[in-house]
């Protein structure tokens, strides 16, 4: 890593997830919030003042275009609605900056096609905010079942919820065409959890998650049209022995905080208790094995948004490849628009292939 250079980032929204990026920002290594701007009078100054009362020298807007023709931002973070990535993150691209855009990346692949062509041509690094993926409980996940420990992997079960509470329904206020509902807020999570593990392998080890052939899903709909509960099952066809796999998943806003992931194989299995934790949460694993052997792994704290954004930073910084690709985030966008036509059709089943 470069550590004599920092990265001049730019927020672009007074969203709500601010209250952990913005101060990953500020505290991350190789990074410094230069500006923040936000279509309501006030409201960028007003969240710079409640998440990092102390810093100086930012620059408040009133107006997102005036952040993106601020000469001093290198790089934008985008967590704007849904339905709006795709705007900002082309505006942003064409006046020449990076941008970290916040899960999902864009509704539909095609849009995300649009997103890679004009980073490509304009020469800048774009990537999907999957924070959790930089927390190290994960790269152990990836060990033990690298190791062959729990052998081959034949299923994966994620659960990722929380309660809706007066405050978030907006999430729920238009429907899953346009980007409401749990599929497209903590859905990502699921399905991108799902096809990560179960492209785990004691043999391959090449890093590639697995892509599902089809979905069987089924959901509770509001009267907006947008999915309050979704549960499903990917088909991720047959290994080489002919073996099924099959990764469950269950997302809801009708339940308690939940956000973890099980990896079963064919010798034992490990769990990852909580995928969402907080700075100073101390993460659990556990695993067991067919012989009777169980242990639980703890990790010391760690925030995994400082992660992703040095991650990011220094992608810029030192003319890497982020981890997270454009085919993963069109991969992603593939499962989960099929989830959605699943649910929402008679049959419940959409076929991937």
């Amino acid at each position: 890593m470069n550590v004599d250079k920092k990265l001049k980032w730019g927020i672009m929204g007074a969203a709500r997830v601010n209250e952990r990026l913005l101060p990953a920002i500020i505290e991350a290594s190789n990074s410094e919030l230069v500006a923040i701007a936000s279509r309501r009078a006030g409201a960028a100054k007003a969240t710079l003042e409640k998440y990092a009362p102390c810093h100086r020298n930012v620059a408040c807007y009133d107006d997102l275009d005036a952040l993106l023709n601020d000469a001093n931002v290198q790089a934008v973070y985008c967590p704007m609605a849904n339905n709006e990535h795709v705007e900002w993150a082309l505006k942003a691209i064409y006046a020449g900056k990076h941008v970290l855009i916040e899960k999902p990346m864009a509704l539909t692949v095609g849009d995300i096609e649009v997103i890679e062509v004009a980073a490509l041509k304009n020469n800048v690094k774009v990537m999907e905010g999957f924070m959790y993926r930089f927390h190290p409980q994960h790269a152990r996940v990836k060990e033990i079942v690298e190791s062959g420990s729990i052998g081959d992997v034949l299923s994966v079960r994620a659960s990722y919820s929380f309660l809706m509470r007066p405050a978030r329904m907006y999430r729920i206020a238009s429907g899953f065409k346009q980007g409401g509902g749990a599929m497209w807020d903590i859905g990502p999570y699921a399905i991108h959890s799902l096809r990560w593990a179960m492209g785990l392998s004691n043999t391959a080890k090449n890093g590639k998650p697995a892509e599902p052939v089809s979905v069987i899903a089924h959901a509770k709909f509001n009267e907006a049209g947008a999915d309050i509960v979704t549960s499903g099952v990917l088909d991720f066809g047959h290994d080489a022995q002919g073996r099924a796999r099959f990764g469950h998943f269950d997302v809801s806003f009708e339940r308690s905080r939940k956000s973890e992931y099980e990896v079963i194989g064919t010798k034992g299995w490990v769990k990852c208790h909580a995928a969402w934790v907080f700075q100073n949460d101390v993460p659990v694993i556990s695993w067991a094995l067919e012989d009777g052997k169980y242990a639980e792994e703890r990790f010391a704290p760690s925030n995994h948004f400082n992660l992703e954004i040095e991650h990011f930073s220094d992608c810029v910084l030192n003319d890497r490849a982020p981890h997270l690709t454009f085919e993963d985030a069109k991969a992603n966008c593939r499962a989960i628009e099929s989830v959605l036509h699943a649910a929402a059709a008679n049959s419940g089943l959409v076929s991937l292939s």
